[in-house]
């Protein structure tokens, strides 16, 4: 006879629902609970209960609970709690990200590869973006090599800038 599993959430009473989820790259996620804790997460209730948003709910998204105070944390601009998200999966405001964004970036980088959206662009647009980025950056420290009078990296990066600007050594779209 095995031993009985105990709550994942509650830690306390005899687990009766038991879960487990396979994602895609076959990492097995297994969350036992008890009957409490099941209507709370509303797994009895098929009009609310997505098994994602109940595994990501109790994992990385814990500490989204409360602020440090020990009170739910709310958007100052819309008011949505953390009960809001974990009910819908989704967020009320762009504030809200602010709000929430310690507990959302252990969340998003477990769903996503990080926590900085890149979107998608054609690879030469994504060169394009990446020149301009860069040329910004030399731009920005040959005016502070300049300023701090510190000619010789000056020249340098002016040379670098130049290279970079020349029709040459430009890759421009096709």
């Amino acid at each position: 006879m095995s031993a009985k599993k105990i709550c994942s959430v509650c830690k306390e009473k005899p687990a009766t629902v038991f879960l487990t989820n396979i994602s895609a790259d076959n990492k097995v996620q297994a969350m036992d609970l008890c009957d409490d804790c099941a209507k709370a997460k509303g797994v009895n209730d098929p009009a609310s209960f997505a098994m994602a948003d109940l595994m990501l709910g109790l994992g990385a998204a814990q500490g989204l609970d409360t602020a440090a105070g020990g009170t739910e944390l709310k958007c100052p601009r819309c008011g949505f709690s953390q009960a809001d998200f974990k009910k819908s999966g989704r967020l009320g405001c762009p504030e809200c990200y602010r709000t929430f964004a310690e507990g959302l970036s252990g969340l998003l980088k477990t769903m996503h590869k990080g926590v900085r959206h890149v979107g998608k662009a054609p690879e030469a647009l994504r060169q394009t973006r990446e020149n301009v980025d860069r040329l910004k950056t030399l731009q920005k420290k040959l005016a502070k090599a300049v300023e701090e009078e510190n000619y010789e990296a000056a020249a340098a990066l002016r040379d670098e800038i130049k290279s970079m600007s020349s029709p040459s050594t430009a890759k421009t779209p096709r």
